[in-house]
């Protein structure tokens, strides 16, 4: 495996300030990094990059836009100012949730053109997130634009194509291997066939779930290994309520997300031992 895998956590779903008695208990629990949504974070991004700096706790940057009904040109106008937003804040990587998955082939292409152009010009490496709604929102749909991009590299989280193709996806497994090859991040996150997230990945009803996403990622990490890369960044990335189920009329979630990563976390760590 590479040398170093680095754990990235999860803002989405914090409620507390990040300072830096927050990132020194980051660290205990096991991480060297946070992924922020800037966009979503809005004004607070900077103040929480800047801490983040300042501990030297690796940044990533997610890029995001809010649903708009909009073309694919104002489309990209807002990506080009979350970029140069982004970009100021000097992200390690970007994960990025690119493109729609209702415009078309050549919009999307488009769209892929403007990150490549960005990562050129400011060396900050663009990992598109295989994620519902996106121009990567399906398996085997996202080989068109591999074969139009063949430098692509992609954030892998695979659950949203469990979800879209209703299935653990059995019978896409040459497709997998042909995507597997250009993954540099993984969110660690278990999903199954009706939903991107389960309720709790260590309960037994799950078991099966999770030892297909952990052949998953023992073959995105191989595969890197033989790339010689020598670094690996994992980010168990279980959401909060709606993403996490809750129960009725109470909005209370059936499980606790921190407590969820946790648990992903050290059985990360415990397989990938390095």
């Amino acid at each position: 495996m590479p040398s170093k895998i680095t754990y990235i956590k999860t803002h989405w779903g914090n409620k507390n300030e990040v300072n830096d008695a927050a990132i020194a208990g980051f660290r205990l629990e096991g991480y060297s990094g946070l992924e922020v949504n800037v966009a979503a974070c809005s004004e607070k991004s900077e103040a929480i990059v800047e801490r983040l700096h300042a501990n030297d706790f690796t940044f990533v940057a997610q890029q995001w836009l809010p649903p708009a009904d909009e073309s694919v040109h104002q489309y990209i106008g807002r990506l080009k100012a979350n970029l140069d937003r982004i970009a100021g804040l000097h992200p390690k990587f970007i994960n990025s949730h690119t493109g729609k998955d209702y415009f078309l082939f050549d919009e999307n292409c488009r769209v892929i053109e403007v990150m490549k152009h960005f990562s050129k010009d400011t060396s900050i490496p663009v990992y598109h997130e295989t994620h519902r709604g996106r121009f990567a929102f399906h398996a085997k749909t996202t080989l068109e634009y591999l074969v139009a991009f063949p430098d692509l590299e992609f954030t892998a989280d695979f659950s949203h194509w469990c979800t879209v193709s209703e299935s653990l996806l059995q019978d896409q497994q040459q497709t997998l291997d042909r995507i597997i090859p250009h993954v540099r991040y993984i969110h660690a996150r278990v999903g199954y066939e009706h939903s991107p997230q389960v309720n709790d990945p260590a309960a037994p009803e799950w078991d099966a779930h999770l030892q297909r996403f952990y052949g998953w990622w023992d073959s995105i990490i191989g595969s890197n290994k033989e790339a010689g890369r020598s670094e690996m960044y994992i980010c168990p990335e279980f959401g909060p309520m709606p993403y996490m189920p809750s129960h009725p009329y109470t909005r209370v979630p059936i499980t606790d997300q921190d407590g969820v990563n946790a648990w992903m976390l050290q059985q990360l760590k415990s397989r990938y031992a390095v």
